[in-house]
């Protein structure tokens, strides 16, 4: 505003109207051509996306993070874990037969002369079996005792000059030694055997006893074992056939019932994976021979 008395104009008022010109003044608006324009650096949406590269909610969950921990805890709605082993399990190769280790005992090749004459030429031996050594542990510990007692008792009568007991004695010794001796060696001529078509239990040293049964007539088979044979590994077999009393219905003494088992069940139900897997071991055996 302009001073009233016509004097000289106020330095404040004329400060004043200059800062209210320059607020009213209205902003030049730039034109595209007059400077940088931010549309035509470069495109970001054009370069690689974030959305198409890996999600990480679809790939391996992580999991959360535990204090006192030095990983990532698995998250309990991925399912259980599968180990290295039991994958291992899993694998088969181009024939089909798991690449596994086997829970059975490998198959025999060659039967021995005393069960070859009881099998027939298209007859394939898969296995033979003698009792466990605790079918021996009865006769062995008679002998040991009656070596014991008689003993102590022909030493007693030789001092009381009774020659006649005293022989008797021994010849009681020798006689009971010689029992355990016959025991010993129905114990190796006893023989369980296995084919492709039929089981068998061989035994007897003067008078030979031959019992067998089809494997297509098994209906029924188990086997037992009370806690002295888990700890030594030894059990009986028990086989049913059509319910009816067999000859070869009971084995008692078997050695690694659970493999003889798994033996006997393949032979059954998978005959065609025993085949490969013996056809597998002869190529093997003449790739090695040939090497």
């Amino acid at each position: 505003m302009g001073n009233p008395s016509g004097g000289p104009p106020d330095p404040e008022d004329d400060d004043g109207r200059r800062r209210g010109e320059r607020d009213t003044e209205p902003i030049p608006r730039v034109q595209p051509d007059e400077g940088p324009e931010f549309g035509t650096g470069p495109d970001y949406s054009a370069g690689p996306s974030y959305s198409d590269g890996p999600s990480y909610s679809e790939g391996i969950g992580y999991g959360e993070r535990r204090a006192g921990t030095r990983g990532w805890v698995r998250d309990p709605d991925q399912g259980p874990e599968i180990s290295e082993e039991e994958l291992a399990g899993l694998r088969v190769d181009a024939s089909g037969m798991p690449l596994g280790p086997r829970r059975v005992l490998p198959l025999e090749d060659e039967p021995t002369s005393l069960v070859a004459r009881y099998l027939f030429p298209t007859e394939r031996y898969r296995g033979e079996w003698k009792r466990h050594k605790i079918y021996l542990a009865t006769p062995l510990l008679i002998g040991l005792l009656a070596t014991f007692v008689l003993g102590y008792l022909s030493g007693f009568l030789a001092g009381q000059e009774v020659g006649a007991l005293t022989t008797v004695a021994v010849l009681i010794w020798l006689g009971v030694m010689g029992w355990v001796a016959w025991r010993v060696a129905d114990w190796y001529f006893d023989r369980f055997i296995l084919t492709n078509k039929r089981v068998m239990v061989v035994n007897g040293i003067i008078t030979r006893q031959v019992a067998m049964m089809p494997l297509l007539r098994v209906t029924d088979m188990k086997y037992e074992q009370t806690p002295l044979g888990r700890a030594l590994n030894y059990g009986t077999f028990v086989l049913e056939s059509a319910g009816q009393e067999q000859a070869l219905r009971e084995i008692k003494y078997l050695p690694n019932p659970n493999e003889l088992y798994l033996r006997v069940v393949e032979e059954m139900y998978e005959p065609q994976a025993v085949e490969a897997r013996l056809g597998k071991e002869a190529e093997e055996a003449k790739a090695d021979d040939g090497a």
